[in-house]
């Protein structure tokens, strides 16, 4: 979890599988092909300088906007980050914000969940911030302190915003984390009193960020971010017809949503 603060300071790509896995009501599962960008958010000028086929707030093959992260008003996601570490007494030790997401590919992407590394001076991941989002346009923020040193980060959450209509706001996550290096690992699982709902994670391989490692993951997963969409929709209709009941009090559940997001 260590290694210097200019580890990976021109970002990176994480190649792996999501994989999801439903215990109850009914078991369900899947798994499928993605990559990740891993960037730093005081240095995407400089990417954005460096890289033909990435653009910062500019459509290009791969791109970032501000506007899809943070406060979604295009202002500093940084700086929109580095004020929940100021809240959370962190502000002055943090030193490198990393975030992990699905880049826009051809103007396009939907992330269900973007995951912030706050690092300190010595490469050590102090804080993580997680943004997730639903298909209706709604995000929240998680957070966690990390204490201790180790590779492994594992912490848990009350489960606070509406996401499935298959699940209601209730349980909790235990969140468990394996910050960027030669692999990237970030597990969900949610639980309520009766046991474990569902698992969610994500485990990739570090691949260097350049032009050529651009074209050839747009060339093998040229529909990844509309995919995800679409698979999110795809597999919500397998579960319905495996009889999966949808959750009853959704329209209440988004008035929540909104409320707590102001």
């Amino acid at each position: 979890m260590g290694g210097g603060i200019d580890q990976g300071a021109d970002g990176a790509i994480y190649t792996g599988d999501v994989v999801h896995k439903r215990a109850r009501p009914k078991r369900h599962s899947l798994r499928y092909r993605v990559f990740s960008m891993l960037v730093d958010l005081d240095r995407l000028d400089a990417m954005d300088e460096k890289l033909r086929l990435f653009s910062l707030n500019r459509f290009n093959l791969v791109s970032l906007y501000l506007k899809d992260f943070g406060a979604h008003d295009g202002s500093s996601v940084s700086t929109f980050i580095r004020r929940k570490a100021q809240a959370a007494g962190l502000g002055e030790r943090v030193a490198r914000i990393r975030m992990l997401a699905y880049p826009r590919m051809f103007g396009f992407a939907f992330n269900p969940l973007t995951v912030y590394y706050l690092d300190d001076a010595a490469g050590q991941t102090i804080m993580l911030v997680y943004e997730v989002r639903n298909t209706f346009g709604e995000h929240h923020f998680y957070q966690a302190v990390v204490d201790g040193l180790g590779e492994d980060i594992t912490h848990s959450a009350a489960k606070a915003f509406y996401v499935s209509p298959f699940n209601a706001v209730e349980g909790t996550y235990r969140f468990s984390i394996r910050p960027p290096a030669e692999k990237v690992f970030m597990g969900i699982t949610l639980s309520t009193g009766e046991g474990g709902v569902l698992t969610a994670y994500f485990e990739g391989e570090h691949r260097s960020l350049s032009d050529w490692m651009l074209l050839k993951l747009t060339l093998a997963y040229p529909f990844m971010t509309a995919k995800v969409v679409m698979g999110i929709h795809w597999e919500a209709m397998l579960l319905w017809l495996k009889g999966v009941p949808l959750t009853l009090k959704l329209r209440r559940q988004l008035r929540a949503n909104r409320a707590a997001s102001r």
